[in-house]
């Protein structure tokens, strides 16, 4: 837990090291959607909560249910918007919806009227603006006719408007210079509609270490807040953010021996015997598969950390269990722990490196953490 709220001081010294343009501190959207990308919804945004986060963002209703369940009081921002028939559970809960199509509008305007005896007052939402993510959002095309289905929703109050950004983390190409002009564009053509702008937001975890334009009012940390990097384009300015922003990875992922056994060469170890012992070997059973966010394609090709030392994974990983070659660790026996994620003495591996030699995203390897595993959070 330490981790995660030195990241987010990191985050909140970072984004505030250049002055606003009204002179506020910036503020923070802790991003913990996808049950805080693995590490657990609730334990990790009370964390955020306590170390200053400012709001909260979720993917759906359902995940911003479970954090007011769990006692969270800070704004929370349902990032990808709502379906038609979820507006009162909006309303009870509290929750701040994305509007990403001008339909939304009525059907946001039609529950707030009814609840319009409310001592809240106007029903407070987001707009989301596509700039070339092609995705969510209305084209800047239609934001005269927002402006104009606006006025007709007395019971609605704009309090931000934000953006996504296609590839903050590629500095080969100009996509985000070329998103930020429009972006511009767009808030400069409402405020001639006269639609107050609120919270301007647009920088996620890439912006945030490495492009200081997009800050904005408020920005929507991800990954960094969890304590891992991009992979940048070019790679060297990687090197760079990592200065600025020191993370500290906050999960560790381990299992334990269950099983051990010798094999004899020219023998298959696991379904389809895609690992066969070239040597007499020894072979340790982890509890630790697929389900539980081992991913598959580690098979024959990924390693944990046993004993202070790399350890390859053999033979195809399953559901439950995972294979390791222990031939020539000594001392390893039933009950000890391996690092899938983590350090162990001199070393260490991240979900990040295991993203990288998979050739996939961090939070696409975080996410694949299974709901059975149990989560130990220590201080």
């Amino acid at each position: 837990m330490s981790a995660l709220a030195h990241n987010l001081r990191l985050v909140k010294q970072h984004i505030n090291s250049q002055p606003t343009r009204s002179g506020q501190k910036r503020k923070v959207l802790a991003v913990v959607k996808a049950n805080a990308y693995g590490h657990g919804a609730v334990p990790v945004a009370r964390a955020f909560a306590k170390a200053g986060a400012d709001w909260f963002g979720v993917t759906c209703t359902a995940e911003g249910a479970e954090l007011r369940e769990s006692g969270i009081r800070q704004p929370i921002l349902v990032l990808t918007g709502f379906w038609a028939g979820e507006e009162q559970r909006l309303l009870e809960l509290r929750l701040t919806p994305a509007i990403t199509s001008c339909e939304q509008l009525r059907y946001l305007e039609r529950t707030a009227a009814r609840a319009k005896r409310s001592p809240r007052g106007p029903v407070g939402f987001h707009l989301k603006i596509d700039t070339g993510m092609n995705r969510l959002g209305i084209p800047p095309a239609d934001l005269d006719r927002f402006a104009r289905e606006l006025a007709d929703c007395p019971h609605l109050r704009l309090e931000g408007i934000f953006t996504h950004f296609a590839s903050s983390e590629v500095f080969t190409t100009e996509q985000t210079e070329q998103q930020e002009r429009l972006f511009a564009g767009a808030l400069a053509r409402l405020a001639e509609q006269g639609v107050p702008r609120g919270i301007v937001h647009m920088a996620n975890s890439a912006a945030v270490a490495a492009r200081p334009t997009t800050w904005a009012d408020m920005v929507r940390p991800g990954a960094v807040l969890y304590g891992y990097h991009q992979f940048y384009d070019p790679p060297g300015r990687k090197a760079e953010v990592e200065v600025k922003l020191p993370l500290s990875p906050a999960l560790a992922f381990r299992a334990r021996v269950i099983s051990l056994r010798d094999v004899a060469a020219g023998q298959g170890v696991g379904y389809n015997s895609r690992f066969v012992s070239r040597r007499p070997s020894r072979v340790a059973v982890i509890a630790a598969g697929y389900a539980d966010g081992l991913l598959r394609g580690l098979g024959n090709r990924g390693r944990v950390i046993l004993h202070g030392s790399f350890a390859p994974l053999v033979g195809i990983v399953s559901m439950d269990l995972a294979m390791v070659d222990v031939t020539g660790l000594e001392g390893v026996a039933l009950g000890d722990v391996a690092t899938i994620y983590g350090a162990e003495g001199q070393a260490e591996q991240y979900a990040s490196d295991v993203a990288c030699a998979l050739g996939t995203v961090t939070s696409d390897v975080l996410c694949a953490l299974g709901k059975r595993v149990p989560r130990f959070y220590l201080p």
